[in-house]
């Protein structure tokens, strides 16, 4: 009997071994055709005209200003002082704020009607976040232009983050000068 259960068990294991050894058919897909496109309906052709022409006009670039005012513009622009910030930050120095002082003082003087603030960054840092942070920094400026009692319609704000490098050099000394912001008269 045991003898009998042995040769049974060993037929069945080699049944086994064998059937789970062969290879099984895979079922292969063939291509389906691809169906037709629908063609979409003739339209009546589009008429063209001939236009004839004309010489292009160039658009005003800058607002024209009288002679006798561009002196005084060219005169407050360049005594608007910049300031410049530490790394990394949009707080305002006393050395700032003393210089935000002086440039309130001139474009109340000189009766300015925009004056544009330009916050730049040096070269540290991604894209998006300097420009980010070249515009915290025109825009504590210009609040603080504000509390010195400059109008806020006649001020306005852009970030060039790192674009407009003051120094284009690679150490600490050309960071601290890119690190700032500019005041630009856009108009009197």
């Amino acid at each position: 009997m045991e003898r009998r259960t042995a040769s049974v068990f060993l037929v069945l294991s080699c049944v086994m071994i064998m059937a789970s050894g062969c290879a099984k058919n895979e079922i292969v897909k063939k291509d389906e055709g691809i169906a037709p496109v629908a063609t979409a309906p003739v339209k009546a052709p589009v008429k063209t005209e001939v236009v004839k022409e004309q010489p292009v006009k160039q658009a005003k670039v800058a607002e024209s200003i009288p002679e006798e005012n561009a002196g005084q513009m060219g005169q407050l622009k360049s005594a608007l002082e910049k300031i410049y910030f530490d790394f990394d930050s949009f707080k305002l120095s006393e050395a700032a704020r003393s210089e935000l002082v002086k440039n309130a003082d001139m474009i109340k003087k000189d009766h300015a009607e925009k004056v544009r603030i330009e916050g730049n960054c040096d070269e540290r840092g991604s894209d998006e976040y300097n420009l980010a942070l070249g515009e915290k920094r025109a825009k504590v400026a210009m609040q603080y232009l504000v509390t010195l009692g400059i109008p806020a319609e006649h001020l306005s704000v852009i970030s060039y983050g790192k674009e407009k490098p003051a120094d284009p050099g690679h150490d600490e000394a050309a960071w601290a000068k890119n690190r700032r912001d500019e005041f630009v008269v856009i108009s009197k």
